[in-house]
């Protein structure tokens, strides 16, 4: 497949073997963005977006960069209203300690809830967590999921109250 203009929200995708009207990013349309030298070994990038209105107008405009060497997973924050209407989101590079609170909670009295995830791997934050089911920390690989809930069970532990015997 040659190279293809890729637009968004009821535009236009070309490429030389085909033409396709889409309403959404899909998971789809990031796996035909050409892949780019990384800066160092294991670079990705992740959306990033401070307070957007939707998770559509996030990814629309997310600035197309690497994420910094000491981060490892893309976060994502989601508030919603009473009805489950998005009224923000915002998408970044994050550190495992900046992972270490996942899931969803009741934000305010008035019904708004909030919703946060991580996950491991190249634009990995295509969609936004709208329940349990979905504000999760998702690993690429086993192994490593074990190793950072080690790492996260270690770090919310007090060290006082910890009795080691040898």
């Amino acid at each position: 497949i040659g190279p293809c203009v890729w637009t968004t929200h009821n535009e236009v995708l070309a490429s030389d073997l085909c033409l396709t009207a889409v309403d959404y990013f899909t998971a789809e349309d990031i796996v035909q963005l050409h892949p780019s030298t990384t800066p160092y070994p294991g670079g990705f990038k992740c959306f990033t977006c401070q307070e957007a209105r939707d998770n559509y107008e996030c990814n629309r405009w997310a600035p197309d960069r690497y994420c910094p060497k000491e981060t490892r997973y893309c976060y994502t924050l989601h508030v919603m209203d009473s009805e489950g209407n998005s009224v923000s989101v915002s998408k970044r590079c994050a550190s495992l300690h900046e992972c270490s609170f996942t899931g969803c909670a009741p934000l305010t009295n008035n019904g708004q809830q909030v919703c946060s995830s991580c996950c491991e791997g190249n634009i990995c934050n295509l969609w936004v967590p709208r329940n349990e089911s979905n504000a999760i920390f998702a690993s690429s690989s086993p192994l490593r999921s074990s190793t950072i809930l080690f790492s996260l069970l270690l770090n919310s532990l007090p060290l006082n109250n910890l009795n080691c015997m040898y």
